[in-house]
């Protein structure tokens, strides 16, 4: 006689599977996962001599309910026991799917209405570019875009990054996320 219960506990776990019509991505312009961040982006001070410009992003397959987005850069290898952060960007509207090149410089004008640039590890709310000290391995640079359950949090320009970061944990959907390297020799 033939048993029928392998094979049923096969279909009930297939029809209770979860299903994902498609990821949440992140990509950037001019460096890849991975891969080196090139020097428009790195730094232009304390030693550095980057283009400090901020880079071209683009992002899709957000969750449904997403009420807007968070882009943050982070350096989990900075010798500081805490990291760094290099950008914080949030209340970007729900209908954003790209940030060009540069639009978190200093004086852009290129943020999307209602977008908040939070305060950075440098002291000042833009972005500021990759500028690790001389001799360390290459650090790891986390470009992440957060899906947000709210419109707006409730922080300004000059909210830390450790608290947009704090503030992000609580009201995320989902996130997608993109690393560059960056390392410098002397």
């Amino acid at each position: 006689m033939r048993s029928w219960g392998p094979v049923l506990s096969a279909v009930l776990l297939a029809a209770a599977a979860p299903t994902f019509a498609s990821a949440f991505t992140l990509s950037t312009q001019g460096f890849g996962n991975g891969s080196t961040i090139p020097m428009i982006h790195v730094f232009n001070e304390s030693g550095c001599a980057g283009g400090n410009h901020s880079p071209a992003l683009s992002w899709s397959g957000e969750p449904a309910g997403t009420k807007s987005f968070a882009i943050t850069m982070y350096d989990p290898d900075a010798p500081t026991g805490s990291g760094w952060w290099h950008w914080t960007v949030f209340n970007i509207p729900p209908t954003v799917h790209s940030l060009n090149a540069a639009a978190g410089d200093a004086g852009s004008a290129a943020l999307p209405a209602g977008a908040v640039q939070g305060r950075t590890d440098f002291g000042f709310s833009h972005y500021g570019g990759p500028c690790p000290p001389v001799g360390d391995p290459a650090h790891h640079y986390e470009i992440t875009v957060f899906a947000l359950k709210v419109a707006k949090l409730p922080l300004n320009t000059q909210s830390s990054g450790a608290l947009v970061g704090f503030t992000l944990h609580s009201n995320t959907l989902d996130k997608a996320q993109t690393v560059g390297t960056y390392g410098r020799e002397k």
